[in-house]
């Protein structure tokens, strides 16, 4: 059954897959810890599924396998991002795509009844792209999908840190395979990469500065501690991703390759800030961009232009410091006064 399954996964476009068995996962307690010193931020549904987190069989009775799988976001054509680019800002690999949720999900829904046909009546399974109660990428390490960075990411070794997961739960036993082991030595060339230091050590990663959490998952507003060091990153962050050398063996993603959106890569900044509601639903239905709300991207956008911008922009941030949403029209002051002290200091 497991081979049949892999070669399954494969022939839908999944580019790895690996099953593990449905037990505790070895970083429950590290996991309590973290919560505990409050890195998760503002991600309360991650303590509210701290216990469903730590066992499988919370999630769904009689568990014996969970089945990862893994895709590839890779593309070659966008490794040359300038992070400085004046008027531009840099959106996060994964998110320059139709959103991964609704791509995988069909693939794993035909993947999971196939599951359950073959593991005999009664079997049941769950599936989830990135949205289950699951410590994901201990499982996906335990199935030998990967194993986890210092930067606390899946890194895999025939496909870089460029990667989606999704998982299947399931009552059938299926043969688990070998785990992976850390492969990271002694390099720590995530840690140096981190804009805002948020990989506090080794496998540790504080969200609350995290750019991706600042930008993705947080809100309200930046804290103006962090706005600089945020650059004109307008929608997460690569840079630990990027640093990593597992990369040069990074392949194009399969599944992903059809659904890459290039007017996402190095967007112009003045562009987006002039959204309404109407023109921001339009441009990224469909995409993960789509989560953050109109307030939360042109909120990025004002940060990124107050980092970055020149004078020419100035006269777009005073329109957008009279947006009725507050939280646009405070960045946008923000913005407008960084660029203003830019050009007092050349003076």
């Amino acid at each position: 059954m497991r081979n049949r399954l892999v070669r399954r996964a494969l022939e839908l476009g999944f580019d790895a897959c690996g099953v593990s068995r449905a037990t505790p996962p070895e970083s429950a307690e590290r996991y309590r810890s973290w919560l505990a010193d409050g890195c998760h931020g503002t991600m309360g549904y991650l303590e509210r599924t701290a216990e469903k987190r730590e066992d499988p069989g919370r999630v769904l009775e009689g568990v014996r396998s969970v089945v990862v799988l893994a895709a590839s976001y890779h593309a070659s054509g966008w490794l040359g991002e300038e992070p400085g680019k004046v008027g531009r800002g840099v959106v996060a690999r994964y998110a320059r795509h139709d959103d991964y949720h609704e791509v995988l999900a069909s693939r794993l829904k035909v993947l999971a009844e196939e599951v359950n046909r073959w593991g005999g009546e009664g079997t049941r399974s769950l599936w989830y792209v990135d949205t289950g109660p699951i410590l994901e990428r201990d499982v996906a390490q335990r199935a030998g999908v990967g194993f986890i960075g210092k930067h606390t990411n899946l890194i895999g070794r025939r496909m870089g840190n460029w990667i989606f997961l999704a998982e299947i739960l399931t009552t059938a036993v299926i043969e688990e395979d070998a785990p992976e082991r850390n492969q990271c030595g002694n390099c720590e060339r995530c840690l140096t990469a981190c804009p805002t230091g948020a990989i506090t050590e080794p496998f540790r990663l504080d969200a609350r500065r995290c750019i991706s959490y600042l930008t993705i998952e947080l809100k309200g507003s930046i804290p103006e501690g962090l706005r600089p060091a945020v650059g004109n990153r307008i929608f997460g962050c690569d840079d630990c991703l990027a640093a990593c050398p597992w990369n040069r063996f990074a392949v194009e993603g399969r599944l992903m390759a059809g659904h890459r959106r290039a007017d996402f890569h190095q967007p112009e900044l003045v562009e987006w800030l002039a959204l309404d509601d109407a023109a921001f639903r339009a441009r990224f239905a469909g995409t993960p961009m789509l989560r953050v709300k109109r307030r939360g991207l042109l909120r990025n956008v004002c940060v990124a232009l107050g980092n970055t911008g020149s004078p020419a922009e100035i006269p777009a941030l005073e329109r957008a410091a009279s947006d009725p949403e507050p939280l646009v029209a405070e960045h946008a002051r923000w913005a407008i006064d960084q660029i203003r002290r830019r050009m007092e200091a050349r003076v």
